[in-house]
């Protein structure tokens, strides 16, 4: 039998790297849409892969962050922990997560220091979005204990000088900011609020400042960082952030014309960060819903099932970049995370409406 180190050697081969194009044929012919059997093929693939101790890897080992990624995969599939097929991945999941926080709250492995805020924000916000799910309430009291360390650790490492102020950057002691970081943080404060975690308005405000300031009025769109270029996947991190922090933003003539802007320059599989934006523009245009939605759907089906469709193992593997050096795991989590925004089964995804409860898939 082949083991999971050989397993995952062989999935790099590139004779094994073929399409799934037979299947989502047949996925069309059965009356489910395409979309559906790749992401049932992607989570088979994660559940295949998963270590022992509960982690997914990149690259260089075993990750929080790109395990807590898989994890919100299956949870935005309707799994939940402990129940039904992947429950126990899951599980599993969210314990080697817990397993990683280091005294301080800092979630992150030891291996990524110099980008510790951007793996604290993507487990932050895994945490928040399972401490809901957990059947067993002595579990659950004591991710919320993790959630709320983790919290506070966001909160106190935001920027509060300059004009950087509001935003995070890369670690705990970054005196300047960017959108991508910030994004996450964003989103991880929002689905710990969700779940009744004290968060105070002011640096929820702040952010948004940060955030409105690294616009540019003509296009509509938003740079990484206050001065700089335009790009798709900070304006979709941008219009997310808006929408998600409160009435007052939520189909704003900014966001909108952000929207807009979105339409009008598709992402293009080959162009770098694409995974992290595929997961972030898909998250806008859900928000903003009605056309931009309707419109921006049919473009994410063209781009993961027929532009980079997913392999014959399920995978998803990006073209170069950061895509191609984290590698397929966190490139299929990211496209699970952008088909399945629909399903509207992680609380964050929700729109506005009354809350979706996950229920257990068998």
């Amino acid at each position: 039998m082949m083991n999971r180190r050989t397993f995952h050697r062989q999935l790099l081969c590139p004779s094994l790297l073929l399409g799934l194009g037979s299947s989502l044929r047949a996925a069309e012919k059965s009356g489910r849409e395409a979309f559906e059997d790749a992401i049932d093929h992607g989570l088979d693939y994660l559940s295949r892969i998963q270590t022992p101790e509960g982690a997914w890897s990149m690259r260089n080992g075993r990750d929080p962050a790109i395990t807590s990624l898989c994890v919100m995969a299956f949870m935005s599939s309707g799994h939940v922990p402990g129940e039904g097929r992947y429950g126990l991945n899951v599980d599993k999941g969210i314990r080697y997560v817990m397993s990683q926080q280091h005294r301080n709250g800092m979630i992150c492995s030891p291996n990524m220091g110099n980008l510790e805020m951007y793996e604290h924000g993507i487990c932050t916000l895994m945490l928040a979005e399972a401490v809901g799910m957990l059947p067993d309430r002595d579990r659950a009291r004591a991710l919320r204990e993790k959630l709320e360390l983790a919290v506070k650790v966001i909160l106190n490492a935001q920027v509060t000088q300059d004009e950087d102020r509001g935003g995070w950057r890369y670690t705990m002691r970054s005196t300047d900011s960017d959108i991508s970081v910030s994004g996450w943080q964003l989103m991880a404060l929002r689905a710990a609020r969700n779940v009744g975690c004290d968060i105070p308005a002011e640096p929820i405000d702040k952010a948004i400042g940060y955030i409105k300031r690294c616009h540019e009025a003509t296009s509509g769109g938003y740079r990484y960082q206050r001065y700089g270029s335009v790009t798709v996947p900070c304006t979709g991190t941008s219009v997310l952030a808006l929408e998600l922090t409160g009435k007052d933003h939520h189909r704003s003539p900014e966001a909108l014309k952000a929207g807009s802007y979105l339409l009008k320059n598709p992402l293009n599989p080959r162009q770098q960060h694409f995974f992290y934006g595929i997961y972030y523009t898909a998250q806008a245009m859900f928000q903003l819903g009605d056309n931009y939605w309707t419109v921006y759907r049919k473009n994410l089906h063209e781009l993961l099932l027929r532009q980079l469709p997913p392999k014959a193992a399920g995978c998803w593997v990006g073209w170069g970049g950061d895509d191609a050096a984290v590698g397929p795991n966190y490139c299929t989590a990211m496209a699970i995370l952008a088909l399945t925004v629909e399903y509207r089964f992680l609380p964050i995804y929700q729109r506005n409406e009354e809350p979706v409860e996950a229920k257990p898939k068998g």
